[in-house]
C-alpha cells in the first residue's frame, strides 16, 4: 500500500467508532409480589411481647377491628354467624341477649372473647358482663387480667383474679391468646378494600385513569402552548375540566390527541379483583353465598337456601355453640342455652 493510500485509507478507528456502542439493553421488573413466609416468620419467634404487667396479643387487635368493616365479604359472614348464634340463644338472667351479641362477636372478630363475673359482698354473681376484647390483656402470670386502654381520664387496672372468663381460638405458636381463623383472608379483604377505593376515585375523576394530550401542530407562539399548560393544571376536581378550545389554522387531522390511560384495562381489573378477593374471603369464613344477599352470576343459582343453611348450621354454627358452652363448666351453672334452629317455614306452609 502507498503512502498516499494509506494516508487516505476509511479503515475505521477506535475515534470514529459509533458513540453508543456502549449502550445495552436492561431488563428490569418493579412491585414483586412479596411471599407470605418470606422473613415474615420472624415474628413467630417473637410470639406474645411482655409489656409492663401483661402480655400483647401477637397480632394488632387494632388493626383486626379496622379490618372488619374494610370488606362487605369479610363483615357480612362475622354477622350472620353472629345473628343465628345470637337468635338461637335463650336468655339467662345472669347474661343478657345483647351482652351475648357482644360475648360472640369479639371470639369471631379477634378470636378472643372474655366474661367478667360481677359478684356482691357476699360473693354472690349479679351478672356476667362482656370485656372489650380489643382492650383486654393476659398478666404474665397468666391467672390475671388487664383492661388496657390509655386516655385521658382512663388508666389500666386490673380485673379481681378468677373473675375473668377467657375463650379463645387456639393458636399454633403460642397459649396465652387465641386467634381468629380467618387470617389467611386479610390481604384479600385490604386487596379488596383497595380495588373498592380505587374505583371511586376513578368514578370521581371522570371514568378514566388519566390521559396524554399529544400535540403535533405547531401552535401561533410559545404562549399558546403555556395557556393550555396553565389550563390543564389548573382543572382540579371532578367535572372542572370539561372543555378546551385551540385554534389551529394550519393544524392537521391528527394533530391534537388524546390517549388514555389505560382505560379498558382498568375496568376489567377491578372485577376481577372484586370476583377473586371475595371467593377468599368466602372460602375463609365458610358462610354460604345466598344466606349473604349476594346474587348469582350463573343460571342456576346457588340452589336450595334452605337446605344451604341447614348445613351451614350443622357444620359450623353447632361446633361454635359447643364453644361458647365451655362457659357452663367455668362457672359451674348453665348459662348459655341454645334452643334448635328452626327456619319456620312448616308453620307457614300448614
Amino acid at each position: 500500500m502507498s503512502e498516499l493510500e494509506a494516508l487516505t485509507s476509511t479503515t475505521p478507528t477506535e475515534d470514529m467508532a459509533p458513540k453508543n456502542a456502549d449502550v445495552t439493553a436492561e431488563a428490569f421488573s418493579f412491585g414483586d409480589p412479596i411471599p407470605v413466609l418470606d422473613r415474615r416468620e420472624l415474628l413467630d419467634y417473637v410470639e406474645c411481647v411482655q409489656m409492663d404487667r401483661w402480655y400483647e396479643p401477637p397480632v394488632s387487635f387494632d388493626g383486626l377491628a379496622r379490618t372488619y368493616r374494610a370488606a362487605v365479604h369479610h363483615s357480612s359472614p362475622i354477622a350472620v354467624k353472629r345473628n343465628i348464634l345470637t337468635s338461637t340463644f335463650i336468655p339467662h338472667p345472669l347474661l343478657s341477649q345483647q351482652a351475648f351479641s357482644r360475648f360472640v362477636q369479639d371470639y369471631l372478630v379477634f378470636g378472643n372473647a372474655y366474661l367478667e363475673k360481677r359478684t356482691n359482698r357476699l360473693g354472690g354473681i349479679l351478672s356476667l358482663e362482656p370485656s372489650l376484647a380489643k382492650y383486654t390483656r393476659r398478666g404474665i402470670d397468666l391467672d390475671t387480667y388487664w383492661f388496657v386502654q390509655y386516655g385521658l381520664t382512663t388508666q389500666p387496672y386490673e380485673f379481681t383474679k378468677g373473675s375473668i372468663f377467657h375463650l379463645m381460638e387456639p393458636d399454633l405458636n403460642q397459649e396465652i391468646y387465641g386467634l381468629p381463623e380467618y387470617l389467611s383472608a386479610i390481604p384479600s379483604a385490604l386487596l379488596n378494600e383497595s380495588a373498592t377505593l380505587f374505583r371511586r376515585k376513578y368514578y370521581i375523576n371522570g371514568s378514566h385513569a388519566g390521559f396524554i394530550m399529544y400535540m403535533t401542530d405547531a401552535a401561533q407562539n410559545q404562549e399558546d402552548v403555556n395557556n393550555i399548560r396553565q389550563a390543564m393544571k389548573s382543572a382540579k376536581g371532578p367535572g372542572n375540566f370539561r372543555n378546551l378550545f385551540m385554534y389551529s389554522p394550519n393544524g392537521k387531522k391528527d394533530g391534537i390527541q388524546i390517549i388514555p390511560l389505560s382505560e379498558v384495562a382498568a375496568k376489567d381489573e377491578f372485577l376481577n379483583i372484586k370476583n377473586v378477593s371475595r371467593d377468599d374471603m368466602m372460602a375463609a369464613h365458610r358462610v354460604p353465598p345466598q344466606m349473604m344477599g349476594i346474587i348469582p352470576n350463573n343460571t342456576g343459582g346457588f340452589g336450595d337456601v334452605e337446605k344451604a343453611s341447614r348445613v351451614f348450621v350443622r357444620n359450623e354454627l353447632m361446633p361454635l355453640q359447643k364453644r361458647l358452652q365451655e362457659l357452663n363448666d367455668w362457672l359451674g351453672e348453665e348459662v348459655i342455652r341454645f334452643e334448635p334452629y328452626d327456619l319456620g317455614l312448616k308453620s307457614k306452609r300448614n
